[in-house]
């Protein structure tokens, strides 16, 4: 199994420019020629929310055409940015997208790791939370299938990551309560999130919890406490998790077309 894993895309309509900067719409299709461009062919991709700037009709009609370009199956997720109704309407025929009691909560099935997606979102906030609905039903999810690999995915980081602002608005409601769901399943192989925009990992649960970088503008890496929250223009990038010799093996792979590969000597 290789799943290509992306993040943050903050689509917006064709030629606007997120924070007045960054034509997140033009660094889309990249990102998918990227992922087609693996070899082998990847099985899907998972884009783990904030799939667009804003969360209205407009918005995701803008990233309904972007994503007429992808050649692999795609699973979505909702982000702080994102709208439910709104991304449910825009792709009535992902049924997966309906949820559970409301979230937009799902399994995937179809490949020797099992996914799980939860929903993270608070509405009109930009935190995170897992109340006991959604967690109530990912061990359910865990319960049916105690020995197959898991992965478990959604938005916000469950952990504090050292950049301040973007701390103060991850998973702040049912943290501990979902670390200590994990480490109760050790075949949990991964925790995935975005919303960070960068490339962080961190032991949680027993396991790993890594953060999937954004295809557009990166979060500047800046541990100060008082650190001032701004964004680079960083190569942006994907995760690739790969099923390697039964363990999930994890790739950071930049988006673009680069010199080589040269064969050595």
């Amino acid at each position: 199994m290789i799943l290509v894993q992306m993040s943050d895309m903050h689509v917006m309509p064709p030629g606007a420019r997120a924070y007045g900067v960054v034509e997140t719409s033009a660094m889309l299709p990249p990102a998918l020629a990227a992922a087609a461009r693996l070899t082998p062919h990847p099985d899907c991709l998972l884009l783990t929310g904030d799939l667009v700037d804003a969360g209205t009709p407009e918005f995701y009609a803008a990233l309904r055409t972007l994503l007429q370009q992808a050649t692999l199956p795609f699973r979505l997720m909702p982000g702080n940015h994102d709208g439910r109704d709104a991304l449910r309407a825009a792709f009535p025929e992902h049924t997966y997208l309906r949820g559970h009691d409301g979230y937009i909560q799902y399994a995937i099935e179809d490949y020797p790791v099992r996914i799980l997606a939860l929903d993270s979102v608070v509405p009109g906030e930009e935190r995170g939370a897992l109340c006991g609905t959604r967690l109530a039903w990912l061990a359910e999810r865990l319960a049916e299938a105690p020995g197959r690999p898991t992965i478990v995915a959604l938005h916000h980081p469950p952990f504090a990551c050292g950049i301040a602002h973007m701390d103060a608005m991850a998973l702040t409601e049912g943290r501990a309560e979902l670390e200590a769901l994990i480490a109760r399943h050790p075949n949990v192989e991964r925790v995935i999130c975005g919303h960070v925009h960068r490339a962080i990992t961190r032991r949680f649960g027993g396991t790993l919890v890594s953060c999937c970088p954004s295809t557009a503008h990166q979060i500047a890496l800046d541990l100060a406490p008082d650190g001032v929250a701004g964004f680079t223009m960083e190569p942006p990038s994907l995760l690739v998790h790969a099923w390697v010799d039964g363990a999930l093996v994890t790739h950071q792979a930049y988006i673009g077309e680069y010199p080589g590969p040269y064969p050595f000597g």
